[in-house]
Formats: structure tokens, C-alpha cells, sequence
């Protein structure tokens, strides 16, 4: 590894680890970093999700003031074990292309449901107006299928996860981001212990952008707590918006 590939993968982890506790996205940063260095995509892929994983980590330590009871967080842990092991088991099974068309629109749909959660509320419901059996199982589903895709590719997985628990919970942006570092980092290290057994992963590269993402990881945290409400959801739509066209420009290429 020369020099130049080291300075691209350790900027690379910084800006994802940030870009993933703030926004979640991190990913479209260090997988073209590693493609970059040579890797087939597979291999970029798969050393991607194991080399954010830690960064995952770091962003629930610094958003942990915002986290709700032990409980509520205990009880959706299994069904983000299950489908991100189930994620992880599609990518090592399946030919990568025919998932790869199918997130672009995932991400996209993922930015309108955030960008227009307030007029979607009218529509759904708010969430305080949600029985607890319908609140329980809307939240185990979209941890289900968002574990899945974490497993598969992980890419705005934390976008994904925002939207989806902003209809479903009654809590501030803040709080709904912490529990979307918690639900990202079971299903990061899920993908760590899938991979570490069956996938190609280029642990040298690990070892250089796992580091950086913890620091990344931590920095952005902190600093989406600190920033308003209406410029955090901003910054998560904007940023899901330009993940999601990246994707579906390489789904097309």
C-alpha cells in the first residue's frame, strides 16, 4: 500500500464516520475509497462493512444522553441480529446487481418519507395516536427490513432507519438518531462476525479505516446534538437525496 492509498483511506473514515453519526450515508465515502485502491467490488464491499462498524460504535457512546429506557432498545436488538445476518447471507449468495437497482429507490424513498414526514403523519397517523401492539410491530418491521439491507450493503442505512422511526415514534430528532446509532452499530457488528467468516475481507484496509471512523464516528455525534432540529433533518434529506442519486447513476452505468 503506498502512500497515496493510505492518505485516501484515513480521510475517507473520517468523513464517513461523521457523515454516519450526523446523517448515516458514510459508506458511499469509504467503499469508492477502496474500489480506489484496487479491490474488486465484492471485497470493497464487504472490508467497507466491516471497517465502518467501529464508527457505529463511537456514535452511540457520544448520542448516549439521548437514548431511551434499556428496555425499548433491548427488545428490537434480535430482529436487527436476524435481518442483518440475513442481509449478509443475500450479498455472499446472490449476484450483487440485482440488489444493487432496488437500493436507489430505497434511499430516495427513504429521503421523500423524511422530507415530508409531517404531511405523511396526516396520512399514517401520528405516532402518539398508534395502539402499542401497532406501534411494536411497525417498529420491529422497519428494524427488520432496514437490518436487511444494512446486512446487504449499509449504505444510508441510518437514513433509512431515521425516517422510518420518525413515523412511527413520538420523540425529538435527537432521540430518534440516537436510537439509530444503537440499531446501526448491532447490525455493523453482525456484519463484522458474517464477513469475518465468510467474506473477503482485506484487513489491512480495516485496520487503517476502522480507526478513522471511530474518530469520525464520535465528532459527529457530538456535533448533531448541538445542531437544530429543523438543520439536522435538513442535512439527513440532503445528504439521503445525494446518496441516492450516486446509486442509481452507478445501478445505470
Amino acid at each position: 500500500m503506498n502512500a497515496g492509498h493510505l492518505s485516501l483511506l484515513l480521510v475517507a473514515g473520517l468523513a464517513a464516520g461523521t457523515v454516519n453519526a450526523v446523517a448515516g450515508g458514510g459508506s458511499l465515502i469509504t467503499f469508492p475509497a477502496l474500489l480506489g485502491t484496487g479491490l474488486s467490488q465484492i471485497a470493497a464491499n464487504v472490508t467497507n462493512s466491516v471497517s465502518v462498524a467501529p464508527g457505529y460504535l463511537a456514535s452511540t457512546y457520544g448520542s448516549r444522553q439521548d437514548l431511551p429506557q434499556r428496555r425499548t432498545l433491548l427488545g428490537l436488538l434480535p430482529t436487527a441480529i436476524i435481518g442483518a445476518a440475513l442481509g449478509c447471507a443475500l450479498l455472499l449468495l446472490t449476484p450483487d446487481k440485482v440488489f444493487g437497482f432496488i437500493v436507489p429507490f430505497l434511499v430516495l424513498l427513504a429521503a421523500f418519507v423524511l422530507a415530508f414526514q409531517k404531511r405523511l403523519r396526516g396520512v399514517v397517523g401520528h405516532p402518539r395516536d398508534m395502539t402499542p401492539p401497532r406501534r411494536k410491530l411497525a417498529l420491529h418491521g422497519l428494524i427488520g427490513v432496514g437490518a436487511v439491507y444494512g446486512g446487504y450493503f449499509g449504505a444510508a442505512l441510518g437514513v433509512m432507519l431515521v425516517a422510518g422511526l420518525g413515523l412511527v415514534l413520538d420523540e425529538s430528532l435527537n432521540r430518534i438518531n440516537a436510537i439509530k446509532n444503537v440499531v446501526s452499530t448491532v447490525v455493523g457488528f453482525s456484519t463484522v462476525v458474517a464477513f469475518a467468516i465468510f467474506g473477503p475481507v482485506d484487513w489491512a484496509d480495516v485496520a487503517i479505516v476502522a480507526p478513522a471512523t471511530i474518530a469520525g464516528g464520535y465528532f459527529g455525534a457530538r456535533m448533531a446534538r448541538r445542531l437544530p432540529a429543523p438543520l439536522l433533518r435538513g442535512i439527513i434529506v440532503t445528504v439521503a437525496f445525494a446518496v441516492g442519486i450516486a446509486l442509481l447513476v452507478k445501478a445505470f452505468d
